[in-house]
């Protein structure tokens, strides 16, 4: 599976292009991105996807020195519970 980005968004679709999996991070302010949904079709639950999605982000984050606001819940608790992760929590 790949990984593709959009304005704001990373993305993984299946062959017919529908969205299996995303997460939605707009910039709301000068430095700091808020994930603002993360999607993962039932089909590949179980399997990271979401962990890989959001890890994206971050690293996005780290290159541009911005920090994440999490506003949805699996963001919220995975950048909480990876200490990896607190470098770019606002």
């Amino acid at each position: 599976m790949v990984i593709q980005a959009a304005d704001a968004r990373f993305y993984i679709t299946d062959e017919n292009n529908s969205t299996l999996a995303e997460i939605n991070f707009p910039t709301t302010a000068p430095g700091l991105i808020t994930i603002e949904r993360t999607f993962v079709d039932e089909s590949l639950r179980g399997q990271g996807i979401a962990l890989q999605l959001l890890t994206k982000v971050v690293e996005l984050a780290r290159r541009e020195h911005k920090k994440i606001i999490p506003r949805c819940p699996y963001a919220e608790k995975m950048l909480k519970e990876h200490a990896e992760f607190h470098d770019v929590l606002a």
